[in-house]
């Protein structure tokens, strides 16, 4: 005698069709939307504050009113893929990208050992995007952006300065880190994590284009040497978070190879932008560093997360990260990805950067980066024009134009205070998105271009409603 075959748990009140069609209609609702700038930002309804308040629910309920609930929710969101968001350094939710991560939550592969055909995909998209940026990486891994990118590029460096590091511990041991005064906190953070310790990150001065100073950089190591202090890395940062400067990479690789130690580069905001014709020059070098990082998640605009470390030498990570446990023996030849990542439960991040570069090619990802760098310096001309408009840098080397807000009638004392208000308010109007910052002490918007969806227009139309919402304010 048979019985009826038992049905899975956790089965919805709809079929997996209709959940699947009202899905795609909500995507591509929110795509039609991305292209073009709406005139603002709406705010949360009554009901759906009501909603985000409701206790844990017992029982579930309609799967079609949640993914509606999911998609108004969306939209009362801050959404970086929206052509006039200009604040921080955004991600832009590549649409090839998008439908990569569908497809690798489906299929939900682990890539923390060997995973048939996706770790073939991971090997061959670290491959695709090493050749991009002009890096001869011999292995990388997927992460979840810089900052662990950066931890585990810096986890190799410091064994290969302090050999035995990851079993015994500093043992107190002195080290430090190198990088300019304007380098990612992420530098901070992996010197606290990897016992180093923050007071150990040697902050150099900048030069008056604000990149790393190369002769800070010999003193410094030279100078903790004398003082019996290891140098474990100098850290190059390929794109500055506060303005977009470019360190020179290759002075740089020689004070390190003069010196034998380790040069990371951190590219990634900018690093992609090392493919381009109008920005490559600033990255030579880069051919030379030990590691380099990069965040497919921001300008090769895919969806978060998918940063990449890269290495020269496969047995730098190897060295720093492999392990041998009961419950994941090696049964291939070869690492597994544990072996060379912090992570053991790791997406299938790699398919939406393998998608993306299928879909557009290396060209056409290039195309819409040197678009960027374009509407960067057009957004920098535009501020130039306008005498109430004041400059905080000079010409972008990437695509970061700080400036501020400078009207006749307020005093230079009160400006800080103008340009917060002014930040203030055109977040509140929402038809454009920008953060502000401090650049010298001094407050100001910090646009950043990073959208493959913002036009020429958007960057003419955020000038122009800077400059009303200013007036506004001083009327």
């Amino acid at each position: 005698m048979t019985t009826a075959p038992e049905l899975p748990s956790l089965r919805l009140d709809a079929t997996r069709e209709e959940a699947l069609e009202r899905t795609t209609a909500i995507v591509a609702g929110a795509w039609r939307s991305f292209d073009r700038a709406r005139p603002g930002q709406p705010d949360l309804d009554r009901r759906l504050h009501t909603l985000l308040r409701a206790a844990l629910p017992e029982q579930g309920s309609s799967v079609l009113a949640a993914l509606d609930d999911a998609a108004q929710l969306l939209d009362e969101s801050i959404a970086q893929p929206r052509p006039r968001f200009f604040a921080f350094v955004g991600s832009s939710g590549l649409e090839v990208g998008v439908l990569g991560d569908l497809l690798a939550s489906c299929f939900d592969v682990n890539l923390a050992v060997w995973a048939g055909a996706a770790s073939e995909v991971e090997d061959q998209a670290v491959r695709w995007v090493s050749e991009f940026i002009g890096y001869p990486a011999a292995a990388g891994a997927f992460t979840s952006g810089g900052t662990i990118s950066n931890v585990t590029a810096l986890a190799a460096a410091r064994e290969r300065a302090l050999p035995g590091a990851r079993r015994e511990g500093m043992a107190g041991a002195h080290a430090a880190l190198y990088c300019s005064e304007e380098a990612h906190y992420s530098v901070v953070r992996a010197a606290e994590l990897l016992g180093i310790g923050s007071d150990r990150v040697r902050s150099l001065p900048i030069d008056g284009r604000r990149r790393l100073r190369p002769a800070a950089v010999a003193d410094a190591v030279d100078a903790d040497r004398r003082a019996g202090v290891t140098p474990v890395a100098v850290v190059a940062t390929a794109g500055t978070t506060l303005t977009g400067s470019v360190d020179p990479i290759d002075e740089v690789a020689e004070v390190c190879a003069e010196r034998g130690v380790w040069l990371h580069v951190d590219g990634a905001y900018g690093v992609a932008a090392a493919s381009t014709p109008s920005a490559g020059a600033l990255f030579s070098g880069l051919d030379r560093a030990d590691s380099v990082t990069l965040d497919a998640h921001k300008w090769l605009f895919l969806p978060k997360a998918c940063g990449v470390v890269l290495v020269r030498r496969h047995e730098d990570l190897h060295g720093a990260l492999a392990h041998e446990e009961d419950y994941i023996p090696h049964e291939r030849p070869g690492h597994h990805m544990v072996d060379i990542t912090l992570e053991y439960s790791r997406p299938f991040r790699a398919l939406k950067l393998w998608l993306a570069f299928r879909a557009h090619g290396a060209a056409g990802i290039r195309a819409a980066v040197e678009r960027n760098l374009g509407q960067a310096r057009l957004l920098y001309a535009e501020v130039s024009r306008r005498a109430e408009l004041e400059h905080l840098c000079d010409a972008p080397q990437l695509s970061i134009v700080p400036f501020r807000h400078v009207p006749d009638g307020v005093a230079d004392a009160d400006l800080d205070e103008h340009n917060a208000r002014l930040v203030e308010a055109l977040q509140r109007q929402g038809d454009v998105w920008v953060a502000p910052a401090r650049v010298d002490g001094k407050v100001c918007l910090r646009p950043c271009v990073v959208n493959y969806r913002t036009t020429d227009d958007d960057v003419r139309a955020f000038v122009e409603a800077t400059c009303l919402v200013g007036a506004s304010l001083t009327a």
